[in-house]
């Protein structure tokens, strides 16, 4: 069963993914949640990925999307806690040039924070 955890964590809107997303309900459920960061204004979206199984091209559409809608309006969706597999995914496609990844919530918050 996949889930998105919506949390506001040391000031910024963070997505805790669990399990598979695989272009089903839970990749509608990532797509709304983009949308209402960006409804609210959000400036950046942390997506951690640590207990993600599984991402298809469906589910890669929607974080593309999402990066892009944010990069419009020069915010930002960065992303942490790759498992390797997942990782290799977004080397092989080239999507580590797109986004910012980090080992871990915490590296995202220091490194987001000393660009301010």
């Amino acid at each position: 069963m996949s889930s998105i955890k919506r949390e506001t964590y040391k000031g910024y809107e963070l997505l805790r993914l669990k399990g598979q997303f695989v272009g089903g309900d839970e990749t509608d459920e990532l797509r709304k949640c983009f949308d209402t960061a960006a409804a609210n204004e959000q400036q950046v979206v942390i997506v951690d990925l640590e207990k993600v199984s599984y991402l298809n091209s469906t589910a890669l559409g929607v974080l593309i999307s999402g990066h892009s809608n944010f990069a419009k309006r020069n915010a930002k969706v960065v992303l942490c806690n790759l498992s390797d597999s997942i990782e290799n995914i977004f080397v092989v496609t080239k999507l580590t040039l797109v986004f910012s990844i980090f080992n871990s919530v915490d590296e995202a918050i220091v490194n987001l924070d000393s660009a301010k």
